[in-house]
């Protein structure tokens, strides 16, 4: 084909794709602002991401940041508390617009998803008894004993076992606190978790010897999972979470959540 005429054509299909990506990218925020509300998914058991206060009511960083960014749309939010490792296959199948709930941003995720921020930077940790603390530390070189790590089931925190520490026996768990109470009692040796997750366990449950790793392990962006396909809401939320960085909110709520404890006096 003469090169004057491929140009032409490959202008042509270019012009089409963008003629048709503003019909496809507008699928789901059309539904938002026509219906006047944004579903947001979150598993709301992810101290301080989300949790249950002493009344019910879901509260936590990204509770906040999720009634932000609402207001900011215009419309009211919906908060869908779900299993973490069930909340990719809501936003699949429309159940959910967006999911908040400490998801990591990893290209495994990224080929099912589209992803606004990162809004935090987190990391792992491992969250254990100091009583084991010398075990662990005289078994670091032949780790000779097969030790029980639990973790959240679906969340990188798993893949994180199964990857370093892939000789111990994993236990998955649906929720944060299952986790903690086993480390507690000695059904499980260790949990590993995002770093902020396993220092507000040892504030939440004072006097149970827990301790956590003083630093990250990994270092890993926490963003909003969006529908895959729909570029404008991608950018709009991307938008709002910028200017609620430039603005300082982002600080404050960090500040509130990450470095403030008064708020566990509220936690159911």
């Amino acid at each position: 084909m003469n090169k004057k005429y491929l140009s032409g054509y490959l202008a042509i299909i270019f012009s089409m794709m963008l003629y048709c990506l503003p019909a496809v990218g507008q699928k789901v925020l059309a539904t938002i602002v026509k219906n006047g509300e944004v579903r947001i998914g979150t598993s709301g058991n992810q101290p301080p991401y989300s949790m249950k206060s002493k009344t019910g009511e879901l509260m936590g960083f990204e509770v906040d940041l999720a009634n932000a960014l609402a207001t900011n749309m215009g419309v009211k939010l919906k908060l869908v508390e779900m299993p973490f490792s069930e909340l990719l296959d809501a936003l699949k199948s429309n159940k959910v617009d967006a999911i908040m709930s400490g998801m990591t941003i990893t290209p495994e995720r990224n080929l099912v998803a589209l992803f606004a921020g990162p809004y935090t930077i987190s990391g792992k940790s491992i969250l254990t008894k100091s009583s084991k603390v010398a075990a662990f530390n005289a078994d670091s070189g032949s780790m000779a004993k097969k030790y029980k790590i639990v973790c959240l089931k679906g969340s990188t925190s798993e893949e994180f076992v199964k990857t370093v520490m892939a000789k111990q026996e994993l236990i998955a768990v649906s929720n944060y606190d299952d986790g903690v109470n086993m480390v507690i009692n000695d059904q499980a040796d260790a949990m590993v978790a995002d770093k902020p997750i396993c220092v507000i366990s040892i504030m939440k449950y004072p006097g149970k010897d827990l301790v956590t790793t003083e630093q990250p392990l990994t270092i890993e962006p926490i963003g909003v999972a969006l529908p895959s396909g729909d570029p404008q809401f991608l950018n709009l939320v991307s938008n709002y979470i910028s200017t609620l960085q430039i603005s300082g909110t982002l600080a404050g709520l960090e500040q509130k959540w990450f470095k403030n404890g008064s708020w566990m006096l509220s936690v159911k």
